[in-house]
């Protein structure tokens, strides 16, 4: 309800005798009723500015911890991928690692029944053996390499991974494959290079990394998945024909398994967001 000017100068000379309330005083008692309304507004608007304010520091809130939460989620779907993904390389290696503890034939063991012996060389038939010129070097002998100790490498940068020290993981099996280029574990290892790229979303030296497996190890058990995770790299780089090209090539090469699956399901995302025109 407001007050006007008019109904307050009637209030005042109804509620004061005449003779005591000259004309000064009544305009004096006039200005000060109006700022304490003019007052009493500000003290209303204040309050709406504070509340408006408390509200917008809770939205604020609310938003970081979302925030927080979608961050926790992320990471923890990245840890369960390198998990899952660990679990299957140890499932695949397994048969390799058990036939590669079996002992081997050596010298003056027993053939097998049924095996072709060698023939008896006569002194006509013997080879020649070629005596080295005087003063030719000899070729220097090839270092060994240790299998305890190659293990005990792959394992420590597979290790790191797990540990989801990603920069030191990448150093590790960088140094792995330079040390042990031959390694029957190279083409893991690089597998395992380019999966660290992968995870922390660096997608273009993953497609490198995973691309250097394909050259170096084409016959690699590891094919499949780096064939699909490139996919997944030119997929997330935007690179739509390039992605389709190669998932297109895992459904082919790996029919009916669970890799080709994958990038089957991929390709018919990439079909419903409109990505590659739907057959």
């Amino acid at each position: 309800m407001w007050v006007t000017r008019g109904m307050l100068v009637a209030g005042l000379l109804f509620a004061a005798p005449a003779w005591s309330v000259s004309k000064a005083e009544l305009e004096t008692r006039i200005q000060q009723l109006e700022r304490k309304l003019d007052s009493r507004g500000l003290v209303d608007l204040f309050e709406q500015v504070s509340s408006l304010q408390k509200q917008t520091q809770q939205l604020r809130g609310e938003l970081e911890v979302q925030a927080h939460r979608m961050e926790s989620l992320k990471k923890r779907q990245r840890d369960l991928y390198v998990d899952i993904d660990r679990r299957l390389h140890r499932l695949e290696t397994a048969g390799v690692q058990a036939a590669g503890s079996a002992p081997a034939a050596g010298a003056g063991s027993t053939p097998p029944a049924g095996a072709i012996k060698p023939p008896v060389m006569t002194g006509r038939q013997a080879p020649s053996v070629t005596t080295p010129a005087a003063g030719t070097p000899s070729p220097a002998p090839v270092p060994a390499l240790d299998p305890a100790a190659e293990r005990k490498a792959y394992d420590k940068a597979l290790a790191i991974l797990n540990e989801l020290r990603y920069d030191e993981a990448a150093a590790a099996f960088r140094g792995f494959l330079k040390q042990y280029p031959g390694s029957r574990y190279a083409d893991n290892a690089q597998y395992w290079l380019g999966e660290v790229y992968y995870v922390t979303r660096d997608f273009r030296t993953a497609l490198k990394e995973f691309g250097a497996l394909l050259k170096d190890y084409p016959d690699s058990p590891k094919v499949p998945g780096a064939m699909l995770k490139m996919g997944y790299s030119h997929y997330e780089l935007k690179a739509w024909k390039d992605a389709a090209q190669m998932l297109g090539q895992v459904v082919r090469r790996f029919p009916g398994t669970s890799t080709a699956k994958l990038a089957q399901e991929r390709l018919d995302r990439m079909k419903r967001e409109g990505h590659i025109p739907a057959k």
